[in-house]
């Protein structure tokens, strides 16, 4: 396993959100997607948590127990050939972006909370 893509577990609704989207938090289904989630990337041999800076990416990887580390390269709006610099220099890691970035890197959707194995 080399890097997983993961798309943050569900944060309710963007579009009732009051404050700023960067600190919308998981909601409850969310966070029951997080736990999960840390169970699966365990088993992937997971050894570094990477997150766009977003509360809910952040918080997606807090279950699994490692050091998350924030890096802009996966926040929302950055551009392919940034996240995929980025990706290229991981090993046994999980990366926790948003929508955007997956289908940047993809050329598909990600739903919330899943994830792939980008090179195995």
């Amino acid at each position: 396993m080399s890097v997983v893509l993961l798309r943050h577990a569900r944060a309710g609704d963007r579009e009732t959100w009051e404050d700023d989207d960067f600190h919308r938090p998981l909601d409850e289904r969310g966070w029951e997607q997080a736990r999960a989630l840390a169970t699966q990337l365990r088993v992937l041999g997971v050894r570094r948590a990477l997150s766009s800076p977003y509360v809910r990416c952040v918080q997606t990887l807090q279950p699994l127990g490692l050091p998350v580390e924030e890096d802009e390269r996966l926040a929302e709006g950055a551009t392919r050939a940034e996240v995929l610099e980025l990706l290229d220099s991981l090993e046994d890691a999980v990366a926790c972006t948003h929508g955007d970035i997956a289908e940047h890197v993809l050329g598909r959707e990600l739903k919330k909370g899943e994830f792939v194995v980008l090179d195995a």
